[in-house]
C-alpha cells in the first residue's frame, strides 16, 4: 500500500510513518519543520525515517499547493492521512493566523489533492477539543460541538465540516479522528506530560492551571498509532445502513482515546515517582479557552476495529521518561 501522510516529522506522523514502514508499505512523507517547537526534535524524527526503505518526503508548507500537489501525485497514494496542523490550545491565542492558515488553507488544500488524486480513504485528525466544556461524559462523536472555546477548536470543527462536504460531493471516502491528550516518546515539548517531566528533571517550578481540578484521558502514543493503522481498512460507505456513517455522505468520525481519565495531579504524582523527584508545584487559575476534562467514549472505535487504547499511565510514563534520558544522553537539552 502507498500512504501519503501529512506531518511527517510530528510527534504522530513521526509514529505512525514509522509504523506503517513496519508494516511493508510505502509512506511519502510531508512536512513544514515550522518553529513552533524546537526544529531539531523534528530533524531527529525526519532523520530515523529516512534511514528506513520505502519511506521519502518533501519539505514544504500545506499553505502551497503547487508542492503539495506535486508531491502527492509523485506519490499515487491509495490512502492519504492529514495529520499536519497548527498545534497547541494556548498558542492559538497569541497567534490565531497561523490556524486559519494551516489548519483552513492547508486542510481545504489536502482535500483538493484527494478529490483529484481519489485515494480509496482519506483519514484526517481532529481533536477532543472540539467537545469545549461538555458536562455530558464520555464524549461520543454524536454530541453536539457547536461550542469551541478556542480558535484552534473552532479550525478543527471547521475542518470536520469542509471535509463532509467534500466526502459529500466527490464521493471521498473520509475518517475524521478526534485525537485524546496523546502522550508517550517523540512527544511536543509544548504540551504538560513533556514540559512537567522536563521542569520536574531540572528542578523548576510547574504551572498547575485550576488548582489541578482537572482530568485528561491520557492516550498513549502507540495506542493511537495502532487504532488509526486499523482504521485505514474500515472505510466508510454511503448508505452502509452504519450509524456511524453520515446519512449523506460517506464520512465518519472516531474518537481515539483511552476512555480512562486521570486527574491532572495523579498524573503529575506518577511523573514524580518515576522521575524519584517531587516537583515544585505553582497552583494558578483556570487558563482561557481550557476545559475541565475530557473523556473519550472509545466503543465505536472498538466496534469498528476490535480495538480500544488499553496501555496504562505507569506504563506509558516510564517509557516516555526512558526516551527523555536517552534522548537528552544523545542530543542535549530540549528547547521548551
Amino acid at each position: 500500500m502507498r500512504v501519503f501522510v501529512t506531518g511527517s516529522a510530528g510527534f504522530i506522523g513521526f509514529h505512525l510513518a514509522r509504523r506503517l514502514l513496519e508494516l511493508g508499505h510505502f509512506v511519502d512523507g510531508f512536512d513544514g519543520m515550522t518553529p513552533y517547537y524546537d526544529p531539531r526534535l523534528k530533524e531527529a524524527r525526519r532523520a530515523i525515517l529516512l534511514r528506513g526503505d520505502g519511506y521519502r518526503d518533501t519539505i514544504a508548507m500545506l499553505e502551497d499547493m503547487e508542492a503539495l500537489s506535486r508531491a502527492a501525485e509523485a506519490g499515487a497514494p491509495d490512502v492519504v492521512i492529514h495529520l499536519a496542523a497548527q498545534a497547541g490550545v494556548r498558542y492559538s491565542l497569541q497567534n490565531p493566523r497561523a490556524y486559519v492558515e494551516s489548519n483552513l488553507v492547508g486542510t481545504f488544500n489536502v482535500m483538493e489533492v484527494a478529490r483529484i488524486l481519489k485515494p480509496r480513504h482519506l483519514l484526517i485528525a481532529s481533536t477532543s477539543s472540539v467537545y469545549g466544556a461538555s458536562p455530558s461524559v464520555p464524549f461520543h462523536e454524536h454530541d453536539r460541538t457547536d461550542h469551541p472555546l478556542t480558535l484552534y477548536a473552532a479550525s478543527k470543527k471547521a475542518g470536520e465540516a469542509m471535509a463532509h462536504s467534500y466526502a459529500h460531493l466527490w464521493s471521498i471516502p473520509t475518517t475524521m479522528f478526534r485525537f485524546f491528550t496523546v502522550y508517550g516518546p517523540w512527544g511536543r515539548p509544548d504540551m504538560a506530560p513533556l514540559k512537567f517531566l522536563d521542569a520536574i528533571e531540572n528542578g523548576r517550578p510547574i504551572d498547575i492551571y485550576n488548582h489541578g481540578n482537572m482530568s485528561r484521558d491520557f492516550t498513549y502514543v502507540d495506542d493511537l498509532v495502532e487504532a488509526v493503522v486499523r482504521l485505514i481498512d474500515c472505510v466508510p460507505a454511503r448508505d452502509s445502513g452504519d450509524g456511524s456513517v453520515s446519512p449523506v455522505a460517506p464520512f465518519r468520525i472516531v474518537n481515539i482515546g483511552r476512555g480512562a481519565p486521570v486527574q491532572l495531579l495523579d498524573f503529575i504524582d506518577t511523573l514524580e515517582k518515576t522521575l524519584g523527584r517531587k516537583a515544585k508545584r505553582n497552583y494558578l487559575d483556570m487558563q482561557p479557552g481550557d476545559v475541565p476534562r475530557t473523556f473519550a467514549s472509545a466503543d465505536l472505535l472498538e466496534r469498528l476495529t476490535g480495538y480500544r487504547p488499553q496501555t496504562s499511565l505507569d506504563e506509558g510514563v516510564k517509557a516516555l521518561v526512558e526516551w527523555y534520558r536517552e534522548y537528552r544522553a544523545t542530543h542535549g537539552e530540549l528547547k521548551l
